[in-house]
Formats: C-alpha cells, sequence, structure tokens
C-alpha cells in the first residue's frame, strides 16, 4: 500500500515537471533554417524557331536563353537573338524590302511548384520579362493599282532604323529528362511598348517580338536546356543569437 501511495503522489508531479519541461522547449526564439540548394545556371535554345523558318520562307529568326537560380525559386533571366525578313509583295499593291534586327530580353521566373529535394529541379513558372529589339529596315519600294480606274501610283520609303520596346508575361514549364539535360516550353503574351515608332511602315517581322503591325502578339518556346551546378556552402542551419 506504502508503493501505491508513493505512486500516487509522485506520478502529478512528473506530469507537472514534463508540461514544464515542453513549455520551456516551445518558448525558445524558432530560427529559420538557410535555403539548402545549390546554384544553378542554364543555357537553352529554342527549337521551335528553325522549324518555322522552314515552313515560313520570308523569315528567319533565332533565339537563345539563359537562367540563373537566385533563391526562394526564383529565377533570373537573360535571353537574346537575332532575325531577317524579307518583303516581295506582288498584286494591287506592290511592297519590296528587307528588314533584320537583334533583340534582347531580361526578367524573372517564379516556380510555383514546391521542390522535392535539393536535387529536384523540375519547374513550373509563372515570369515577366521586358524586351528591347533594334531593328533594321532597307529603302522600300511600293506601286498601287487602283483596280477599277487603272491609275498607279509609286514611289520609295527611306531605309529607317527603330527600337522597339515590349512587355511579356510568361507562363511554362521545364523537366529533367536525364541529369543537367531539359526539355521545356513557355507561352507568352507581348505587349508592345512604343508603338508609334512602326507608324510609318511597320516591320512584317520582329525577331523576339513578331509582326511589328500588332499592338499585342502571343507566341510559344519550345526549350532544349543543359544546365551547370556546382555546390552552395554554408548551408547550415542559422545559430540561434
Amino acid at each position: 500500500m506504502r508503493i501505491f501511495k508513493c505512486i500516487f503522489y509522485i506520478f502529478p508531479l512528473l506530469i507537472s515537471c514534463f508540461a514544464l519541461g515542453q513549455t520551456a522547449d516551445t518558448s525558445k526564439p524558432v530560427v529559420p533554417a538557410k535555403e539548402k540548394t545549390n546554384h544553378q545556371l542554364t543555357f537553352s535554345i529554342d527549337a521551335t524557331q528553325p522549324i518555322i523558318n522552314a515552313f515560313i520562307g520570308y523569315r528567319q529568326g533565332y533565339e537563345f536563353a539563359a537562367d540563373y537560380y537566385l533563391h526562394k525559386e526564383l529565377y533570373g533571366v537573360v535571353e537574346g537573338g537575332f532575325g531577317n525578313a524579307s518583303v516581295n509583295y506582288t498584286g494591287p499593291v506592290n511592297l519590296k524590302y528587307n528588314s533584320n534586327n537583334s533583340f534582347v530580353r531580361g526578367g524573372i521566373n517564379r516556380c510555383i511548384l514546391t521542390r522535392q529535394s535539393v536535387d529536384d529541379w523540375d519547374a513550373v513558372f509563372i515570369g515577366a520579362r521586358l524586351g528591347v529589339g533594334f531593328i533594321n529596315r532597307t529603302k522600300a519600294s511600293y506601286k498601287v493599282v487602283d483596280s477599277i480606274w487603272g491609275n498607279t501610283a509609286e514611289g520609295t520609303t527611306p531605309a529607317q532604323n527603330f527600337t522597339g520596346y515590349w512587355f511579356e508575361l510568361t507562363g511554362g514549364m521545364r523537366m529533367e529528362l536525364v541529369k543537367h539535360f531539359f526539355i521545356g516550353y513557355l507561352v507568352r503574351g507581348k505587349f508592345l511598348l512604343n508603338t508609334s515608332a512602326f507608324q510609318d511602315l511597320a516591320p512584317v517581322y520582329v525577331a523576339g517580338y513578331g509582326r511589328g503591325d500588332k499592338n499585342a502578339v502571343f507566341d510559344f518556346n519550345f526549350y532544349l536546356t543543359y544546365a551547370i551546378r556546382w555546390k552552395r556552402h554554408n548551408l547550415g542551419p542559422v545559430k540561434a543569437p
């Protein structure tokens, strides 16, 4: 009986000590650990452009991209490329000229999926870009025939250099097929910012943007990507002050 009495009195005391210990543990400041991941730098080529070039004879375009993992599923992105177009319209309106340009875009991608591990680099992105294109157009010759009265008007438009600016909203995904090699796609909505630049004779094709006579266009890229990775240092948890 004496043993049971001791247990009867000691048991509540143990419970109280355990509760106090738990309270003391949870009252400690919670210090988040540093982000545990590695560096990644990728280089991509847009595989859709050679296909489009083969089927649309009047224009040629090539696009490339690179991105770097910053932190917290945020990537910095730089894109660029070049292209040209040759216009030779016949009919009631005859128009001939050539153009070429280069472009660069910069912005961010944000991954909207939680990574499963340090080595998980598959991603679904949303993002934004600011693009600038430098366009050269040769002298354009034209001839307009009035189909009713038979009158004609012809002349030339002087060569001109343009600078076009546009903003993009993007969304897409990327999947690692084998180590360091990805495939992925990006859908873009592009919005021309300086529409007045193309009022005289808009280029039929602006590499990186699309038709110069459109204030808003939509585009699609299919990328083949190679990634370079290296380790980050000091990935351990932050010590409490």
